[in-house]
């Protein structure tokens, strides 16, 4: 990330259940907030093409623009960063670099890659991984603390989740639709 950028505080990432609510949502979104574009579902010629659509509707709100998935695609696509996995990314110059940790191990792991933050879910019970284990508050703290890199809270979140949690920089798929 360059240095004199800062990391977002509110992220909206896409998904197949919101696609129909994405446009109303950047709209909603504070000035400056952070778009991660997944949309895994799409086929590429319709993934590319809608990225394009919700891009530029971003930019237009001067939210930051990031690209999951194929990391070589960033420049193409002109994507602020990428998101994935820590084992998938890369170190990339000028590149925005976000991940996914789950656990105390992928915590570690997106530290010592030096990402610019990374999401750590799921905090809460949520819609995408129905049944899944949770961090709950008590869980999220701890391994939040380990972190030498900007967590970003995920999982069922939502405003009000967020201020009970206590953490400024969180996401959503569904709780901000």
């Amino acid at each position: 990330m360059d240095q004199g950028q800062t990391l977002p505080l509110l992220w909206l990432l896409s998904d197949a259940r919101n696609d129909a609510g994405l446009e109303r949502a950047l709209a909603a979104l504070p000035h400056g907030s952070g778009f991660v574009f997944r949309h895994y579902h799409l086929a590429p010629e319709a993934r590319r093409k809608r990225f394009d659509t919700l891009a530029r509707m971003a930019r237009n709100c001067d939210h930051r623009v990031v690209l999951a998935g194929n990391v070589q695609d960033r420049v193409a696509w002109g994507a602020d960063g990428v998101y994935g996995s820590v084992a998938e990314i890369a170190p990339l110059d000028g590149c925005l670099r976000l991940g996914a940790a789950h656990n105390g191990d992928e915590l570690q792991a997106a530290n010592a890659a030096r990402l610019d933050g990374v999401f750590l879910s799921p905090v809460f019970p949520t819609r995408s991984h129905p049944g899944a284990t949770t961090l709950g508050v008590q869980g999220f703290r701890v391994l939040a603390q380990q972190a030498l890199i900007p967590v970003i809270a995920l999982g069922g979140m939502t405003a009000d989740r967020a201020r009970d949690l206590g953490w400024p920089r969180w996401g959503a798929i569904d709780g901000l639709g």
